[in-house]
Order: C-alpha cells, then sequence, then structure tokens
C-alpha cells in the first residue's frame, strides 16, 4: 500500500482492503458516504458503462481522451483545486462493509469496484496525471442497476450549467482570458456603453435575453472577422464595426421597426456577410471605413429585398449570408 493511501485510511490487515473514515448522509429515501480519497484509488477502482460498451444497461457518455488530458495539465500544473465531489456507486466486486460503528467504510482496491455517476471526466483525468489529489467522493451502496440510472438523470439535468455568457463575462475577474477574448470583450463592452453604438439596447453581457446580442453570440461572429485587422486596437475595430451596422441599421429602418440585428441569426449572417462588403469598400474607397461608404456598397443589395428574410431568417445563418452574399456579386433585384 502506498504511502498516500495509508496516510488517508485506517489500518487494514488486507493489502487489498481499503478503509477511509466516512460521514453517513440521508437525503430522503437515499443515504450516502462522504468521504475523502486519493486521485490515485478513484483512477484504479472506479469504471463507467457507456450506451455503447452496454446497449442494455449502459447509461454515461463516452470518454472524451482531450478533456481529460486538460482537466491532467490543469492537476500537474498545480493551477487551482477541483473541490466538486466525484459521486459513485459501490459494485459487488467492492464488497463494501461498514466498521468502525458506522464511521468507517472498507472495500476491496480492485478495478471496477466503483461504477462513476458524476464526474468521470475528472476521474480519467486523475489517472493520466502524475499530481496526486485528496479528492471529495460521494458512495451510494446497494443501488440497482435502474436506481443508478435515475441518480445519473437527476444529476445531469437538475443542476443548472452556468451560462456560457456568464462565464465570458467573468473571466476578466479571474485573469484567465486570452488576448483574443480579451479583445471581443472590450469591443463587445464599446458596442454596449458607447454612446455612439449602433447596437445600443442591443447587448447583453451576462446572460440570455430575448432581442439581445449575449457574448457567446457577438464572440461567435466578430472573431473570425479579427484576421482582417492585424495590428488594429480594439477601438478601432470597434469604429469600423460600428460604421457597418450604422449603415445597415439605415435599410433595415426603412422596410421595419423590428429589431432585426438582435436576432442571433441575423446578426451572425451579417457579420459574415462583413468580409465581402469590406472588401467592395477598400476597392471602391481605400481604406475609408466610413458608415456613408459601407451604405453604398449595401444599399443594392436591400433593394426589393423580401423583408421576410430577416424576420423569419430559420436557423442557418449560414444560408442567410450566402443569400446576402448572392444579392452582393448579382446586385439582383427580385
Amino acid at each position: 500500500m502506498s504511502k498516500s493511501i495509508q496516510q488517508g485510511a485506517a489500518d487494514v490487515d488486507n493489502e487489498n482492503r481499503l478503509r477511509f473514515s466516512v460521514s453517513l448522509v440521508k437525503q430522503g429515501k437515499h443515504q450516502f458516504y462522504t468521504l475523502t480519497m486519493p486521485s490515485e484509488v478513484l483512477a484504479r477502482t472506479c469504471s463507467v458503462t457507456t450506451r455503447k460498451e452496454d446497449p442494455e444497461k449502459g447509461f454515461q457518455r463516452e470518454l472524451d481522451a482531450k478533456r481529460a488530458k486538460e482537466i491532467a495539465e490543469y492537476i500537474d500544473r498545480g493551477l487551482g483545486t477541483i473541490p466538486s465531489s466525484i459521486v459513485l456507486s459501490a459494485q459487488e466486486s467492492a464488497e463494501l462493509k461498514i466498521v468502525g460503528r458506522g464511521k468507517t467504510i472498507e472495500f476491496t482496491d480492485t478495478p471496477g469496484a466503483f461504477l462513476i455517476l458524476d464526474g468521470q471526466h475528472r476521474v480519467y483525468g486523475f489517472s493520466k496525471a502524475k499530481t496526486s489529489l485528496r479528492v471529495p467522493v460521494v458512495i451510494y451502496n446497494g443501488l440497482s442497476r435502474t436506481e443508478e440510472t435515475r441518480l445519473f438523470i437527476d444529476i445531469n439535468t437538475k443542476q443548472k450549467p452556468v451560462p456560457s455568457q456568464l462565464l465570458l463575462d467573468i473571466k476578466q475577474l479571474a485573469d484567465i482570458e486570452t488576448e483574443t477574448e480579451q479583445t471581443l470583450r472590450d469591443i463587445f463592452d464599446l458596442f454596449d456603453k458607447d454612446r455612439h453604438s449602433a447596437l445600443a439596447g442591443y447587448m447583453s453581457p451576462a446572460e440570455s435575453a430575448r432581442n439581445k446580442i449575449t457574448r457567446v453570440t457577438f464572440n461567435q461572429a466578430a472573431k473570425p472577422l479579427l484576421g482582417i485587422f492585424p495590428g488594429r486596437e480594439s477601438t478601432e475595430i470597434y469604429e469600423i464595426l460600428n460604421s457597418y451596422v450604422e449603415a445597415l441599421n439605415i435599410e433595415i429602418v426603412k422596410k421595419t421597426n423590428e429589431p432585426l440585428l438582435s436576432k442571433p441569426v441575423v446578426f451572425r449572417a451579417f457579420m459574415a456577410f462583413f468580409k465581402p462588403v469590406a472588401q467592395r469598400v477598400v476597392d471602391k474607397f481605400g481604406n475609408e471605413y466610413s458608415a456613408s461608404n459601407f451604405h453604398s456598397v449595401i444599399a443594392p443589395v436591400f433593394q426589393n429585398m423580401q423583408i421576410k428574410k430577416l424576420e423569419k431568417p430559420g436557423t442557418s445563418w449560414s444560408k442567410l449570408k450566402d443569400y446576402l452574399e448572392e444579392r452582393l456579386s448579382s446586385k439582383l433585384v427580385l
């Protein structure tokens, strides 16, 4: 038995049996044990059963090796902690027993002793890491496969994940933004707060909202455009994109009062449409990215356009972008 295991487990005569101090927790009809366990013990005693491996009884997702590798690197770099509990169900091979007046569990140190109900990628990451951690663990005992499956469903549906737009909004506070994310955040914030913003009132920094552009939608739309502006500051990129949106608004307002650009599909389509429009502007006016120059290029695209294309764009922004590009290239009047 390794030194790290001995420090966390009670003495036990059989080398293949491990003991750990636990607390019993009762919730409704269920009860489980909480404890901490060395990550290497989890790595060698836990398993998952996927639908692919066992179509009749499997219920887990397939393991993502890339995600597990990222977890292992995170652990080995000492970048932070993983405080959330791994949730397990003891299997028959564990031969789990409660000893020491209910304060200690004993089980067999063998592969497949526990089925993972939550945390399979963390455990997979532990197996790839060189560093040992003490990990919070919850162990259920005596569950049927039906009960295990129901718990898996409850864990993965009742716990609402943090919205992606909130995570993007607070990355700055955590000081973990990439350079690209910082640039996108700066541009988004200018569209949100600048008094000259053509998207004023359309931005939603931290949560999803009807007729609002979230950071997730904005980043997906604007990130591909950053390569057009090498060496430019965020404020310069914002000014160019803002002039483009101003030109779009001139034509959109002529056709409807509906905030069409706040529709994610419409917004992403028009942002993807920026590249060919910008190239036309450069061809005609050089690097003068003014709203009037953008407008001179896009005005023919809107001529006799069926506004329903924008009011009810469907779910594919790329199809709408292709439609706009066709009109730009041919100046087709429908």
